[in-house]
């Protein structure tokens, strides 16, 4: 792949990560903090929930510097983009402010509701 094609490649990822991921790496941060975003998705017995691990990558992910990622972690934002863009294809009826499906979106850097 010629080098102008792969950087216009990293462009469009990058888009579609900011896009995706729309709670600022301070703010994902302090709301992983939260026993709500601690607590959904986990399940009995786990100490921690595949989504919250999730949020811990993607803030260190929003903190580095383009220069610095890795294949990893190009990959791991692919994920984040279709895992979000997923579930909003789910999104449940009535009002979203106090719901599981929410809280899960937000560890994953995405609030449906800004």
């Amino acid at each position: 792949m010629s080098d102008m094609k792969q950087q216009d490649q990293h462009e469009a990822l990058f888009a579609d990560f900011a896009r995706a991921v729309n709670i600022p790496a301070g703010q994902l941060e302090q709301w992983l903090d939260t026993e709500r975003s601690r607590n959904v998705g986990r399940h009995k017995g786990q100490r921690e929930s595949h989504g919250h691990a999730v949020g811990r990558r993607i803030v260190r992910l929003l903190r580095t510097p383009r220069a610095d990622f890795t294949a990893d972690d190009l990959i791991h934002m692919r994920r984040a983009i279709h895992h979000i863009d997923r579930q909003l294809r789910h999104r449940p009826r009535g009002d979203i402010s106090d719901t599981d499906w929410r809280y899960a979106l937000m560890n994953w850097g995405h609030d449906p509701q800004r």
